[in-house]
């Protein structure tokens, strides 16, 4: 379990780096909107990359974003899945709690952006550094 720290960052970041890598072993890594429910990660994706990714390799790391001098850095290694048994993202309130703000910016409106972003992904952390 990660300390109080660490969870508190999960709970107030807005963005963390989703590191994946496919079959061809290539990593790619991208900034993605995610919600931390306490025990594992859910993040919606279009179709693409790391959608591909995630289901021809299912071992990924989390990153969250460092302080100014690069001092903070915390890395989350763990396991992804496609999880289409999981709720649009506008069905989860607390996801759209986080996000309504950045999603208006967008001149969306939830389910605009759940429409898009339209596949879950559900992150289960298996070690913390």
């Amino acid at each position: 379990m990660p300390d109080k720290h660490v969870l508190t960052r999960l709970k107030r970041e807005h963005v963390i780096w989703l590191a994946t890598a496919g079959r061809d072993g290539r990593p790619h890594v991208v900034a993605v909107w995610f919600w931390w429910d306490g025990e594992s990660i859910l993040v919606y994706s279009v179709p693409g990359q790391k959608v591909k990714d995630i289901q021809a390799n299912p071992k990924v790391q989390v990153h969250l974003n460092t302080d100014f001098e690069g001092d903070e850095v915390i890395r989350i290694d763990a396991s992804a899945k496609i999880a289409r048994g999981e709720p649009p993202a506008y069905k989860v309130p607390a996801y759209v709690r986080k996000y309504r703000e950045r999603i208006k910016g967008f001149g969306w409106t939830p389910q605009q952006f759940s429409a898009q972003y339209r596949i879950p992904i559900r992150i289960r952390p298996t070690s913390f550094h």
